[in-house]
C-alpha cells in the first residue's frame, strides 16, 4: 500500500495554470466617447473636456441608443492603469469590463443625461473662459 503511494506521487506531474492577461501599457490609453443621451453635440464637449484632463480620444461619434440617464464607462481593456483616473475624471461609479478581442480601444465611454454635471467646473473653480 505505502509503495503503491508512493509510486502514485512520484507519478504525478504539477501543472501550472497559467492566467492570460493583457499587458499594461504605459500610455494614456485610447478612448472612444459615445453620445447616448441624445443632446446635440455632446460627444463633442466630452472630448474637449477628457482631453483638457490629458486623456486620448481616438474617436466620438453619435451612439445607436440615444436614452442614457447617466454616463457609463466600459473599460475595454481591464489592465490599463488609467481607468481609475478617468473614472475619477468622469464623477462616475458607473464603470463595466466588457472584453473583447477586436477592441481598438481601452475604454468607451456611453454618454449620459448626466454629462453636463460632468464637464462643468466644481463650485468654487475658475473657469479661465
Amino acid at each position: 500500500m505505502f509503495l503503491t503511494a508512493i509510486l502514485f506521487f512520484c507519478g504525478c506531474k504539477e501543472e501550472k495554470v497559467v492566467e492570460e492577461k493583457q499587458p499594461v501599457r504605459h500610455y494614456k490609453g485610447d478612448i472612444e466617447v459615445l453620445n447616448s443621451c441624445g443632446m446635440q453635440g455632446a460627444a463633442a464637449k466630452m472630448r474637449a473636456y477628457l482631453r483638457e484632463n490629458g486623456f486620448d480620444v481616438v474617436s466620438y461619434r453619435n451612439d445607436r441608443l440615444q436614452n442614457y440617464d447617466e454616463t457609463i464607462l466600459v473599460l475595454r481593456n481591464p489592465e490599463w492603469e488609467g481607468a481609475k483616473a478617468l473614472a475619477k475624471a468622469l464623477k462616475t461609479e458607473n464603470v463595466m469590463t466588457i472584453m473583447s478581442k477586436r477592441a481598438v480601444v481601452d475604454a468607451s465611454i456611453y454618454i449620459g443625461k448626466d454629462f453636463e454635471q460632468i464637464i462643468e467646473p466644481e463650485q468654487g473653480e475658475k473657469d479661465d473662459n
